[in-house]
């Protein structure tokens, strides 16, 4: 039995290692029916060539180092729709990229944050899409982009960036120069608009009264920006700003007016002696008086008795006294000045409203303005003790006022008509 079992292993070791080999040549004949060959040579020598499956790509070099022979075409470089080449070659416009250490960025930025350079150059600066957008629907002419993504180009009208250098910067280089506290990736320089040749909105010329305001030594950006946002919100025909106020187009003032210099026009820098060119012939200017001493002054005509958008009166008026040397009495050489509280009718005819500033007041020529033209002094009462509205504040009363006024004689002379 034993002699019989050591029999039958003998003969089955023998084809231990045949079934391992087998086992081994199928699998690589597995293997090698899964690839797909790129040529099948056929043994009379005909070649046909096979297409590679789209699923495998083929290893690099691997079809040239085999195949040097074959040459296959080349493709067009396919673009997705959300990918804009540096050149828009239906528009003709092309952009550059600012590599480290370009200054065109730093040199325009010093520029136009600065008043006399400023001036003499004549551009300004404006960030923010909303305030660009708003900048070239009314006709303003830009110079100079400077983006940090592709996109914020890409929403402006194309054919109003024609001719304008367009330079994308990194966001760190924009951040750095912004006075924004979250930067909107995007700033344009625009020469400064000249209002006679800006195109205003449709609705805002629609809606535009026989109201024209004066800025009177306004020191504040923020006053300035909030009074000229006040004067679009109201329909403001025009809006001059006299020698000693602050640029209207100072960045800050831009921010806080909030487009309103693109909705009503803004006259800068003017001296009194034109002031007049710039209103209509019957117009009637009055002047803002805005103080807290109405119950004590009662209505009263003197200038002493009144304060002029400040409690300080004394100190502001002291310039404006003479004194007698024989005597030694000084007396007032103000224009007399009707005194008028502000929700009384003051718009029978054209009115110009002149807001002074809060620390220096308004000035002499424009109490000269007012009498000349039978203007008034608008009384906004407050309570006794309590210091001046805030000029911006103050703006936005009269003018608001004025609207109400000239909206109810417009109701008024309809209803008339209509009896007739």
């Amino acid at each position: 039995m034993a002699l019989l079992v050591k029999k039958v292993c003998s003969s089955v070791r023998p084809w231990l290692p045949v079934v391992q080999t087998w086992d081994l040549n199928a699998r690589r004949w597995v293997r090698a029916l899964r690839r797909s060959p790129l040529k099948v040579v056929f043994p009379s020598g005909e070649v046909v060539e096979r297409n590679r499956s789209p699923r495998k790509q083929p290893r690099e070099g691997e079809s040239k180092a085999a195949h040097p022979q074959v040459q296959r075409p080349k493709q067009p470089l396919q673009m997705s729709p959300s990918h804009t080449p540096s050149t828009w070659e239906e528009a003709g416009l092309r952009y550059d990229k600012a590599f480290p250490g370009d200054r065109r960025l730093s040199s325009v930025m010093t520029v136009v944050k600065s008043r006399p350079f400023r001036d003499k150059q004549g551009k300004i600066l404006l960030e923010g899409r909303r305030l660009i957008a708003d900048a070239l629907k009314a006709g303003a002419v830009p110079k100079v982009f400077f983006f940090s993504r592709l996109e914020y180009i890409k929403e402006l009208p194309v054919d109003k960036l024609k001719g304008v250098s367009l330079i994308k910067v990194k966001f760190e280089d924009i951040k750095d120069w912004s006075d924004l506290v979250a930067p909107q990736g995007i700033i344009g320089i625009f020469a400064k608009p000249d209002h006679v040749k800006m195109t205003y909105p449709e609705t805002q010329l629609q809606h535009s009264l026989p109201l024209f305001l004066i800025c009177d030594n306004l020191r504040d950006p923020g006053n300035l920006g909030t009074i000229l946002r006040s004067a679009a919100g109201a329909g403001c025909s025009k809006v001059l700003l006299t020698k000693g106020c602050v640029d209207a187009w100072e960045p800050k003032v831009l921010r806080a007016g909030m487009g309103a210099h693109f909705q009503v026009p803004i006259i800068n820098n003017l001296e009194w002696e034109t002031v007049p060119n710039y209103l209509p012939p019957d117009i009637r200017v009055h002047v803002a008086d805005n103080c807290g001493l109405y119950a004590q002054a009662q209505m009263s005509t003197k200038a002493s008795d009144h304060g002029w958008v400040s409690d300080r009166r004394f100190l502001k008026f002291h310039k404006f006294q003479e004194e007698d040397i024989e005597t030694g009495d000084s007396k007032d050489w103000l224009p007399e000045i009707e005194v008028q509280s502000y929700d009384l009718d003051w718009t029978e005819a054209p009115a110009a409203v002149v807001i002074g500033g809060e620390t220096h007041g308004v000035s002499l020529e424009s109490l000269q303005l007012a009498e000349s033209t039978g203007g008034k002094r608008l009384l906004i009462p407050v309570v006794p003790g309590v210091d001046s509205l805030n000029s911006a504040m103050a703006a936005s009363i009269l003018l608001f006022e004025g609207k109400r006024q000239l909206r109810l004689r417009v109701e008024h002379l309809n209803s008339d008509r209509s009896y007739r």
